[in-house]
Order: C-alpha cells, then sequence, then structure tokens
C-alpha cells in the first residue's frame, strides 16, 4: 500500500514541475519583438497573467481550447488576434470561462487591466509580432489569397 501511495506522489510531483515548466516556458514564448513603448504595461500583465495559458506555445490549456472552438479559423494564441475588443477582454478577464478563472482587481488592477486591453487590441506591428504574422495580416486585409 505505501509503495502505491509513494509511486502516486511522484507521479503528483511530476505533474507539478511539469507545470511549472510549461508556464515558465509559456511566458518566455509571449512577443519578443519590438513592442510600441505605451504597451509595454500590457504586454507585461500578458506575460504574468495569461502567457501561461494563452501564449503560442504547444500544450497550454487556453491556447488548446481555443484552437478547438475556432477549428482554426482565428489564431488560438491571444497575442496573434486582430479580432479582440477591449469590452471583451475585460469581460473574460473579470469573468473567466470555463476552466479559467476571473481576475479580481488585486490580481490585475483596472489599470492594468486597461494596459492588457490596449496591447491585445493594438496593431500585431505594435505588439512585436512576427514578420509571418504581419504578412498574414495584410493578405487578409486586402482579401488575398483567398
Amino acid at each position: 500500500m505505501s509503495e502505491r501511495l509513494e509511486a502516486s506522489r511522484l507521479v503528483l510531483a511530476g505533474l507539478v514541475v511539469a507545470a511549472f515548466a510549461t508556464a515558465a516556458v509559456a511566458q518566455q514564448a509571449s512577443r519578443t519583438g519590438p513592442t510600441a513603448p505605451e504597451l509595454a504595461e500590457g504586454k507585461a500583465v500578458f506575460a504574468k497573467w495569461c502567457a501561461p495559458c494563452h501564449a503560442p506555445a504547444p500544450g497550454l490549456a487556453g491556447t488548446f481550447a481555443l484552437q478547438h472552438k475556432y477549428e482554426g479559423t482565428v489564431p488560438a494564441a491571444l497575442e496573434d488576434r486582430t479580432d479582440l475588443q477591449p469590452a471583451l477582454v475585460a469581460y473574460f478577464v473579470r469573468n473567466g470561462v470555463a476552466w479559467m478563472p476571473p481576475f479580481r482587481p488585486t490580481e490585475i488592477s483596472d489599470q492594468q487591466l486597461a494596459a492588457l486591453s490596449a496591447y491585445l487590441t493594438a496593431p500585431l506591428d505594435q505588439r512585436g509580432a512576427p514578420a509571418e504574422l504581419l504578412a498574414e495580416e495584410m493578405v487578409k486585409l486586402r482579401g488575398e489569397g483567398q
């Protein structure tokens, strides 16, 4: 019986370590290109609170859920989206959805939420998006390649 308990503890410890490693990778996966100075606070809020689930990295719960929901019609990673609106960002941050918890003003202040919303709704080139995303966005805006 104690061997089973010990094995269960080891598995649980491994899962915890894997979760923390995934969160650390996700925070680093956040945009690394140049970001407009006025978006720096929002980018930092995203890196701390959102990237562990919504960064463009495989296996993250939020990115996976959005990939499944939209079936590739919109980018699964929030930083790659161009269809978000500040009110929508604020709604989901404050209310949560499915397994995403709501974030209280003691966690993400109203000022930080405004900065996050500004970051996620700014043009891709101001967020530090990679060139391939910018090219795809230009094609969509022009209606080419469809």
